[in-house]
């Protein structure tokens, strides 16, 4: 067992590492955890080691963790600190094609009878081809993947990805057996009220696939 060096760390949120570096194990734990109970401790180092071996994590384990990480106070500390240590960079509002804060507006008012607080809205600042849309609480922030700013992205997908993370906006997580339910089934009836949502989710898969195939045989080819 090569030695084990474990501090706590001012991460933005509940986040923990592990990683072999020099033939020294470095374990971070946030330091929201610095008051958490042994249990919890406990069965996250033991997550982390089971991680970095390649081992089963055992779902007692992962309980255990959830215990803690669902409690109010839990969540509401993890935001505070993401709000205060974590920063959210992003793209104005107004793209190359498209306004996200004009469609918000539009999108509002049609679906949700303009009662859901615009939030900060931005386009991210990286090509993403699987991830077109985010929420973050913490921040207050809609980011949308630029790589849809486009012409040759409909109007009605942008839309779609950007009242898809409006319902996360005015239907916040379900709290279930101790895990934060995003994608609920109340929230996935409110989503099919979209009416070009089956046209808008098969364009999507299909810009994933075809962008991602590109992507793979870039690497490749730099690899020679």
């Amino acid at each position: 067992m090569p030695p084990v060096d474990v501090q706590y760390f001012a991460y933005a949120g509940l986040r923990s590492t592990v990683r072999l570096r020099d033939g020294r194990i470095y374990v971070r734990l946030s330091d929201l955890f610095v008051s958490a109970p042994d249990e919890t401790v406990e069965a996250l180092l033991r997550i982390l080691f089971a991680k970095l071996l390649r081992r089963r994590v055992r779902s007692e384990w992962n309980a255990a963790y959830r215990r803690f990480a669902v409690r109010d106070d839990v969540v509401s500390a993890s935001e505070a600190a993401r709000r205060a240590r974590g920063r959210k960079r992003l793209a104005g509002p107004s793209g190359r094609v498209y306004d996200l804060e004009a469609m918000f507006d539009r999108i509002n008012a049609e679906y949700f009878g303009s009662t859901v607080e615009r939030p900060r809205l931005g386009w991210t600042l990286r090509d993403s081809w699987r991830t077109h849309g985010h929420y973050d609480p913490a921040h207050g922030t809609i980011a949308i993947s630029r790589s849809l700013d486009v012409p040759e992205t409909p109007e009605f997908v942008v839309e779609f990805v950007l009242f898809h993370e409006m319902l996360h906006v005015a239907m916040p997580a379900e709290v279930r057996d101790g895990r934060h339910l995003h994608h609920s089934a109340r929230f996935r009836r409110a989503e099919a009220r979209h009416p070009r949502m089956a046209d808008a989710v098969k364009w999507l898969e299909g810009f994933a696939a075809k962008n991602g195939t590109r992507r793979r045989r870039r690497r490749l080819s730099r690899r020679g």
